[in-house]
């Protein structure tokens, strides 16, 4: 995802990743308990690419690159998030995915690490490719680029308004981010365009989204085997320049991300579950929406004629939310579920047809 103004089994390649892995000395702190290690500073973790989980990914990537005869390799490094700069053909990776530890960190702090699962990691890689591609070679100046995609210079909106049905855009990452801007819309469709065995023509028949695949397809084409015009290696927010601790890292990335719930949604999920402070025992939550999350979905899908797949992203925004707030379940489960099933089917319409979709990364 390119940085905005204030991501299943794995299929056959096509060709082989042979992935020299470095060896690395365990860092120091990949046994101190997450009270010390938060205090440490993002800059002295002294983590690299090289000899973590992250270069045969990114092997797995330029071999993929390879196989459609594109030479241009992204430079890659790490930062404290996702991105690709505007103008470079680099890709900031987030440093918990350097190492197992932080990961863990990660999810304890987010309650999720995103790309920590290989196939999540490549779905992410795909996209961030195609923005430094794009930079590369200055795709986007094409006129034809903008017939197709829509004006690069447009504006990066906080938020956008997806339509779910529409079939005007690939289905890549989750929130149909493709229909976030005309940049994201290019990458998440190079994405799909890239992935080996995707079977895209099969997959997109019938979409008017197929004609962005063939026009990829055909540009990539173009640049096959030419060098990049743009060449610059440079390494925008590297982990050496983050100063702070991961203690104020988690405070501000936290921050942010509540802004997306209003206060009136925690209120509805207080009047179905307990306040861990008040009820010290139960299932949580969180807990408790997982187990019947079958149930939910399904009864949530058939009232509102929904896919299954929108009503599952408004469930596990809601899981997340309750653990964020300690939220425990202390009624019966039949009358929980009955509710739960009213507030995820209020905010499932609400998420489709009059919500907004915050750009996070």
């Amino acid at each position: 995802m390119k940085r905005a103004a204030p991501a299943k089994r794995a299929r056959r390649q096509t060709t082989p990743v042979r992935a020299r892995v470095t060896k690395q000395r365990e860092p120091v702190w990949a046994d101190w308990p997450d009270r010390k290690l938060l205090r440490l500073r993002i800059r002295d973790l002294g983590i690299r690419i090289e000899g973590s989980m992250l270069e045969s990914r990114l092997a797995r990537l330029y071999a993929e690159l390879r196989a459609k005869k594109i030479t241009f390799r992204p430079h890659c490094w790490l930062s404290t998030e996702w991105f690709c700069p505007d103008g470079i053909g680099g890709i900031g990776i987030p440093f918990y995915l350097a190492h197992p530890r932080l990961a863990r960190l990660e999810h304890k702090q987010m309650l999720e690490a995103e790309g920590a699962a290989q196939e999540s990691c490549m779905r992410i890689l795909r996209h961030e490719a195609g923005h430094a591609i794009d930079n590369a070679y200055r795709l986007h100046r094409r006129a034809k680029w903008r017939q197709v995609f829509g004006p690069y210079s447009a504006k990066y909106p906080e938020h956008y308004r997806p339509k779910p049905f529409s079939r005007d855009y690939v289905l890549h990452l989750d929130y149909w981010y493709a229909q976030s801007h005309p940049s994201e819309d290019f990458a998440e469709t190079f994405a799909v365009w890239l992935k080996s065995g995707s079977q895209w023509r099969k997959r997109y028949q019938g979409w008017p989204a197929l004609a962005k695949l063939e026009y990829v397809n055909s540009l990539i084409a173009d640049i096959a085997n030419k060098p990049a015009v743009v060449t610059s290696r440079q390494k925008v927010d590297p982990l050496s320049d983050a100063d702070i601790t991961l203690a104020e890292h988690y405070a501000e990335k936290r921050a942010l991300y509540a802004n997306d719930h209003p206060r009136f949604y925690d209120d509805d999920l207080r009047r179905i579950f307990a306040d861990s402070t008040l009820a010290r025992r139960g299932e949580s939550a969180a807990r408790f929406l997982h187990r019947v999350s079958r149930d939910i979905r399904r009864g949530v899908a058939y009232w509102t004629g929904q896919s299954i797949y929108s009503v599952n992203l408004v469930l596990k925004e809601m899981e997340l939310r309750c653990r964020e707030l300690r939220l425990r379940a202390i009624r019966p489960d039949e009358q929980l579920k009955q509710e739960a099933i009213i507030l995820v089917t209020v905010q499932t319409m609400n998420f489709l047809h009059g919500g907004k979709l915050r750009l996070r990364l």
